[in-house]
């Protein structure tokens, strides 16, 4: 028979998602309703704002019943969502409805149920006995590079809290995973010089520049497939890259002065980012030099826009053995897509994701979590409570 989520959770999965946190816009209602309700319970906030004072982190704890907070286990989630934009839905995307054992809307999934199932039990948390505190980490603008946890786990680490661990409650099933890739977004900008189509010695083509990237980019994305490192826990198990937008020109009879492109790639623990990153940059290097040698006003500039690591938490590593005591399912396989959770792991945290719902619900249309992982993701973090008031 399957499990019904409480009342409470429900209540709490209503409120915040009806805070409309798509990531062009502020958080700072939901993050307003969330210190209110933990300061219904007597505990302080602390909020880490964005350079304009439009969104905020919010980092909490519950110390234990020594009064220590220092150690103990984060329990993180981003509160932003993405955009709905395009989509035809069957219901109001903002407004959770019920259908055949499942509760749509935007967020659901991803991953403000998680949130909810904690928001539920913050009382319980108050009063229990803990032998070592709990922390909770909700950040802002996860959706469009992790770009708030980096200031959040900065909080964290600066503050000396030193907890033991992170559970990152994205969509898994509940199942409890140590790793995923890391995500590295690319901005390149050609400049080159503009003449008319008919005198090409004149001019120098961005197009064409930005075409041998392209080709660049396509040869290493093959030499990771072919020649590795592999690892076969991954459903794609090397590093890939990809080109995957790219804009210039301005009519048919023009050479193009400018082209942008955008690239990614995402890299199993094997390979540094770092590395893979200056080589990309040494190609736009060698690219800018060829531009240089026909007109030495071209240039060729590099942006990396966002950069989230990767995770690769050791098997044996306290955390992921407390996951599944605590109800989430053992699992060999890593995400295919990034979180924040990378974050946590370099600050030297050990971190796993294990959260209720289904990352392919994740951004579409009629995004849905089904009741039944509501329920799961309640036993969980009931199960935390009592395995640190133990």
């Amino acid at each position: 028979m399957s499990q019904s989520p409480s009342q409470a959770t429900m209540a709490e999965i209503s409120k915040l998602i009806g805070f409309d946190t798509t990531s062009r816009d502020s958080n700072l209602a939901l993050i307003d309703y969330v210190v209110s309700r933990l300061s219904s319970v007597g505990i302080e906030s602390s909020l880490i704002h964005n350079a304009e004072g439009t969104k905020a982190n919010l980092l909490a704890t519950f110390p234990a019943a020594d009064g220590t907070r220092t150690g103990g286990i984060i329990l993180s989630g981003h509160t932003d969502v993405v955009p709905v934009d395009g989509q035809v839905w069957s219901s109001a995307p903002f407004v959770p409805e019920i259908r055949d054992g499942r509760l749509y809307a935007r967020g659901s999934s991803d991953m403000k149920s998680f949130l909810a199932v904690i928001m539920a039990q913050l009382e319980s948390i108050a009063h229990a006995p803990l032998r070592e505190p709990i922390h909770l980490a909700f950040s802002y603008d996860e959706e469009v590079g992790c770009i708030g946890a980096v200031d959040l786990v900065s909080a964290i680490t600066d503050s000396g809290l030193n907890p033991r661990g992170c559970i990152v409650g994205e969509p898994t099933s509940m199942r409890v995973v140590r790793g995923h890739k890391s995500v590295n977004v690319m901005r390149i900008d050609f400049h080159g010089i503009a003449a008319h189509s008919s005198l090409t010695t004149q001019g120098v083509n961005a197009i064409s520049a930005a075409a041998e990237f392209t080709r660049f980019v396509d040869t290493v994305a093959s030499d990771f497939k072919a020649a590795g490192p592999f690892d076969e826990a991954y459903i794609v198990p090397c590093t890939t890259t990809t080109v995957n937008k790219i804009v210039g020109g301005i009519a048919i009879n023009t050479i193009p002065a400018d082209s942008t492109l955008h690239f990614e790639f995402r890299s199993i623990g094997a390979d540094d980012p770092v590395e893979l990153i200056e080589k990309f940059r040494a190609e736009a290097k060698r690219i800018e030099s060829d531009m240089q040698r026909q007109n030495t006003e071209a240039r060729v500039e590099l942006e990396v826009l966002a950069q989230s690591p990767g995770l690769d938490t050791p098997e044996d590593a306290g955390i992921v053995g407390l996951a599944a005591e605590l109800g989430g399912t053992p699992s060999p396989d890593k995400a295919t897509y990034g979180t924040e959770a990378g974050l946590f792991f370099n600050a030297g945290i050990p971190t796993v994701v294990c959260g209720p719902g289904d990352i392919a619900q994740a951004h579409a249309p009629d995004e849905f979590i089904t009741l039944e992982q509501i329920a799961l993701c309640e036993t969980f973090i009931n199960n935390l409570i009592t395995t640190l008031s133990r």
